[in-house]
């Protein structure tokens, strides 16, 4: 096997869940090969660069090896390297992520009894 669908390897590698995502993805534009967009049909060779954009940040990795069969993580692992630039960037992203505060998303429809207590509170009143 010397070529790959992009599509079928982001899935075989576990950077998305289904094989439906990385189609999605590839349409999107958060694919990159060699520094231009990756349609889903593209082919992927050993050796290619890609920069993947997903839900767990952006990687840049190199194609070590290609598979078109999802298999155990351990397996998936072992289809790419990433590069020591992404991976730095992404874990100063995660922490930046975590020294962030996190706040309650807004509640929908009237506030309840408490709530209007809460915004009296916090307007001055009493």
């Amino acid at each position: 096997m010397d070529r790959v669908r992009i599509d079928k390897w982001l899935w075989a590698a576990r950077f998305f869940k289904t094989r439906s995502l990385a189609e999605r993805a590839c349409e999107l534009g958060r694919i990159d090969s060699g520094g231009v967009r990756a349609k889903p049909a593209r082919d992927v060779h050993v050796g290619d660069m890609l920069r993947i954009k997903n839900d767990g940040g952006e990687f840049i990795v190199e194609v070590l090896a290609l598979s078109e069969t999802r298999g155990p993580a351990s397996v998936a692992q072992t289809l790419y390297r990433e590069t020591e630039a992404s991976r730095e960037m992404r874990m100063k992203l995660a922490e930046e992520r975590k020294a962030m505060p996190h706040f309650e998303g807004t509640r929908e429809g009237k506030p309840s009894k408490r709530d209007r207590r809460e915004i009296g509170r916090l307007r001055g009143r009493v």
